[in-house]
């Protein structure tokens, strides 16, 4: 009973020290420092290639079908993406064959980065 009583304890204090320890993370703590979304760089990006399904410029949307995203972990697919830059809208149109990079930027995946294919 005694063994049980001081495992608890010492439970206790662990638990506590670690929810201490967890709300006031150490500066150096680079995996609790926030990361504002999107914030990686875009040369980091993996490039991918794609074709221009739709343009919407109206809503600011394109559809590509595109290439294995290997930074969202994604399967190629078409689909329909923001952009970080909507005058590149006006230089597409359906059929296009480009090379793009895309991230989650606050919650909405996003075109930022784009080039013609080579």
């Amino acid at each position: 009973m005694r063994t049980c009583l001081t495992m608890t304890a010492l439970l206790m204090v662990a638990t506590g020290a670690y929810a201490a320890e967890s709300a006031h993370p150490h500066p150096h703590d680079h995996a609790a420092a926030p990361v504002a979304a999107g914030a990686k760089s875009q040369a980091a990006l993996p490039m991918t290639d794609a074709e221009v399904r739709k343009v919407d410029a109206k809503a600011g949307k394109l559809t590509l079908r595109h290439g294995r995203l290997e930074n969202l972990d994604m399967a190629p697919m078409t689909m329909v993406f923001g952009v970080k830059d909507p005058a590149w809208l006006g230089t597409l149109k359906a059929g296009d064959k480009i090379r793009v990079a895309v991230d989650r930027v606050n919650g909405t995946l996003t075109v930022v980065a784009l080039e013609p294919a080579r």
